[in-house]
């Protein structure tokens, strides 16, 4: 297996001392690791996917600032992504710190005292719960946080429309159930009674729970980085960049500036996490008031 020379010259790689091999699967690309001996002799891993067509180009754009926004908030939360664009073969490409989910709990270099002071000393709830009340980064041209985000991001192999709203109700009503209603009519035969049931929801449903006026006590919400495909498949154990100690991560995101009980519509539905998990996570990240509507945002939100 041959790295291409642009993704060589985007990570500022010696072609004589990298090589690249298959690693892993995945549904919908080519996976690799990346192996390289930097001039000071310090061997590193990265991690690569690859796939043809303008679509993965969209989707790895996604991903890697998805990838990045997590990142810089909680950096033990998941990889950091380097790079992602078009190689000279027209493959789209994105490369990624390498995470090791092997059985290895530790780095073989470190002794054990130094890796216990390099874990986080964080878990998965905690991790969350930090990524969820930590505001969102004031957009470019404007002069607060905004729901949406940069760039289109995939869940799954569907794009989606994340153009700013300054309103939650009306990003979820308008860029996410009626962008989906488009999509699934310009894909499929129209169905009067399914456009119908999700008009209602966005007009009425979204506005009396979601509303700017009825959250926090009219305070709304602030926005705050979603991971947007949070599911058991989404997380593990590992370790980000081949050195330190095991930390609980998460990979594969759709990221989205929201409403942090956003992104438990997809944890409960697939589930994989526990009620001891939530009630970690809601002692540090409370529940949106009013709480007693909790139960029906999250179901929105499935």
């Amino acid at each position: 297996m041959k790295l291409d020379p642009s993704i060589l010259r985007t990570l500022s790689l010696d072609p004589a001392t990298t090589t690249v091999s298959t690693h892993g699967s995945s549904g919908f690309n080519s996976t690799a690791k990346i192996t390289t001996t930097l001039p000071s002799k310090i061997t590193e891993h990265y991690f690569m996917k690859s796939a043809p067509g303008s679509a993965a180009e969209e989707m790895f754009c996604g991903e890697h600032a998805s990838l990045n926004a997590i990142h810089d908030v909680v950096p033990s939360l998941c990889p950091a992504s380097l790079a992602a664009g078009v190689s000279e073969d027209g493959n789209a490409f994105l490369v990624t710190d390498f995470l090791d989910m092997s059985s290895s709990s530790t780095s073989s270099s470190a002794a054990a005292g130094s890796l216990k002071q390099q874990h986080s000393g964080m878990n998965l709830a905690t991790k969350l719960a930090t990524l969820h009340t930590t505001p969102a980064p004031v957009p470019q041209g404007y002069s607060k946080p905004q729901f949406g985000f940069p760039v289109t991001t995939c869940c799954g192999s569907t794009p989606q429309s994340n153009r700013y709203k300054s309103s939650w109700a009306d990003f979820y009503a308008e860029n996410r159930l009626s962008a989906i209603l488009s999509q699934c009519e310009a894909s499929q035969n129209v169905d009067s009674e399914f456009r119908s049931l999700v008009t209602k929801t966005a007009q009425k449903v979204v506005p009396r729970l979601l509303g700017d006026e009825h959250l926090n006590g009219g305070k709304g919400v602030m926005p705050v980085v979603i991971h947007g495909d949070l599911w058991s498949g989404n997380k593990g154990k590992g370790v980000i960049g081949g050195e330190g100690a095991v930390e609980e991560v998460v990979f594969d995101p759709s990221a989205v500036w929201g409403h942090s009980e956003y992104e438990l519509g997809i944890m409960n539905m697939f589930g994989g996490f526990s009620k001891s998990f939530f009630t970690e996570y809601h002692a540090k990240c409370p529940k949106t008031e009013p709480v007693d509507e909790y139960p029906d945002r999250v179901k929105l939100y499935e």
